[in-house]
């Protein structure tokens, strides 16, 4: 196909990549304001992108960067099992499966439709919303953590195939919350559809298709040129894993290659483990093109042509790169170990680049419970953020989503209107951030009393291994999980909570950077001030205040 399409100028294709860009921040924002779910319309826990005809990514929205790997996935799954020429404008696909339907975990599920210009398909119109359901199951297998979906067709020409919708709903724990979001996803993806056919009929269906090739194209320059301005050599790194799922903690470990303009990328990790950290072969490419890219070149399109310069290997059935039937819903906390691993290895070659650790986690809570007004269930997800790493030039953020995860939370007023909690305390927690040069950001402590009975999930880690810091950098605050003296100790962390039951969760802060010994007085002085480190510890640590 790419033969026969025409010459584009490079003015016109950086017009159509704007626009490209501007649909699939439009349908994402029509996800958010059309949902039901707090999950959604508050948290903003959802992704959208725009593919081409061959699966390939056009442009993902800025959203959660660990969402392109239930994208890349489940395009080639439904071309694996749909024939192109069967399929007809109005079909859409859905899909959530980690080893049939391309999926990273259950509860992020995919929403798939071609475009159609003149009778052919031109491309897809792809999102991704985080459903908060499957709750308060086991994670030993895959089988245990939710409905597992291939991509069936959940709209046939337009029309909503009742049966299926039924098969999903009834296998949920709060239906209607999932049939409005459903509906919500349904709407972003028809208004990617026809903003896409706009561009085509306003710019020409070749000359679309060859901007979205020629997008590609430049995104592997300029990757290839960011990493040839990288010192070849070979680069290692290892560090902890630690969650609530396990108990002690893993070595995870990256070896880093640089040649010329590629770079290939191999991690080793125990086997997979019969707990819900494990990470399919998609979770880690997607970790890896983000950390890759925040280190060669930020400005990078967000295509596929980014990954073109790029090898990603990594043993079967090991935790980073787990295979059937290996639970994966808390995948995201060895994601961001991945993450970290990348730029623990980059900082030997480009260290002015890289940051210190982060909080390395995606710390969750879950709880489940039964209405006291009503009977009916209720599920509130909640994944809060932490400290952010010290920079070479600047100190690290406070108690924001870093790397991976990119969700806001759900603001205190919506919280206690729709479920049976209070929250008693919210705020950053003095101190986590790592002293240096520059200081790590503080982690985050929030603390719930429960209104009435409901069981708690809490996913975390870097609760026993410190976020590192870098050139002399200190290590930032560790997370931590406090209850109230009269809680029943939680195995692996789930357990019930009782009404008046208190939960206290503290997030990681994150490494500084640079000796301390050379932060400036006057930034110590201001820390002192501003409440982020005490006198008596500042004194200690940088010796002053």
């Amino acid at each position: 196909m790419s033969n026969a399409l025409p010459a584009v100028d490079p003015i016109t294709v950086e017009v159509i990549g704007s626009a490209f860009a501007s649909i699939a921040e439009e349908m994402g924002e029509a996800l958010v304001r059309a949902s039901y779910s707090t999950n959604i319309k508050e948290r903003r826990d959802c992704s959208t992108a725009l593919f081409d005809t061959e699966g390939n990514t056009l442009c993902q929205a800025e959203h959660i960067p660990m969402h392109l790997g239930s994208f890349i996935g489940i395009l080639p799954h439904i071309l694996k099992r749909h024939p192109v020429g069967d399929m007809r404008p109005g079909d859409v696909f859905a899909g959530n499966d980690a080893y049939e339907g391309g999926g990273t975990h259950l509860p992020d599920i995919v929403l798939a439709e071609p475009i159609f210009v003149d009778g052919a398909i031109v491309g897809w119109a792809v999102n991704l919303a985080h459903h908060a359901d499957f709750a308060d199951r086991g994670h030993a297998h895959i089988y245990q953590e939710g409905l597992r979906i291939p991509p069936v067709r959940l709209y046939r020409a337009g029309e909503i195939q009742q049966d299926v919708l039924e098969l999903i709903l009834l296998n949920c724990q709060v239906p209607r919350e999932r049939l409005s979001d459903l509906r919500a996803q349904m709407a972003a993806n028809r208004l990617g559809v026809a903003r896409m056919q706009a561009l085509c009929g306003k710019y020409g269906t070749p000359t679309v298709l060859a901007a979205g090739q020629a997008l590609q194209d430049y995104a592997e320059r300029k990757m290839r040129a960011g990493i040839a301005n990288i010192p070849d050599g070979t680069y290692a790194f290892t560090d902890h894993f630690d969650s609530p799922e396990i108990d002690g903690e893993m070595e995870f470990a990256c070896r880093i290659e640089v040649a010329g303009d590629t770079m290939s990328l191999h991690f080793d990790s125990p086997p997979q483990a019969r707990a819900g950290i494990n990470m399919t072969y998609t979770a880690l490419l997607s970790a890896v093109y983000y950390a890759v890219k925040t280190v060669v070149d930020p400005t990078i399109l967000p295509n596929a042509g980014l990954a073109r310069p790029l090898t990603v290997t990594a043993p079967a059935g090991t935790v980073l790169h787990c295979v059937h039937p290996a639970a994966v819903n808390g995948r995201l906390a060895a994601c961001q170990r991945v993450v970290d691993l990348i730029h623990g290895a980059l900082f030997q070659a480009v260290p002015e680049r890289v940051i210190a650790a982060c909080n390395g986690a995606c710390v969750s809570a879950t709880f489940v419970g039964a209405h006291p007004k009503d009977g009916n269930l209720w599920v509130y997800l909640e994944t809060i953020g932490g400290g952010s790493g010290a920079r070479a030039h600047r100190d690290g953020l406070d108690g924001v989503h870093v790397h991976l995860t990119n969700t806001s939370n759900l603001p205190v007023e919506a919280l206690e209107l729709e479920y049976p909690l209070t929250l008693l305390r919210y705020e950053l927690v003095d101190g986590s951030g790592g002293a240096g040069r520059q200081r790590g950001g503080m982690g985050l402590r929030r603390v719930y009393r429960a209104e009435a009975d409901c069981r708690l999930r809490l996913d975390g880690s870097r609760l026993h291994a410190p976020p590192w810091g870098l050139a002399g950098g200190l290590p930032g605050g560790m997370g931590d999980f406090r209850f109230s003296e009269d809680v029943t100790p939680f195995v692996h962390g789930s357990g019930g909570l009782r009404a008046g039951d208190i939960v206290e969760i503290i997030t990681p802060g994150a490494g500084g950077y640079g000796p301390p010994a050379e932060r400036p007085p006057a930034q110590v002085a201001r820390d002192i001030a501003e409440g982020r480190i005490e006198a008596g510890m500042a004194a200690a640590t940088y010796g002053s205040g």
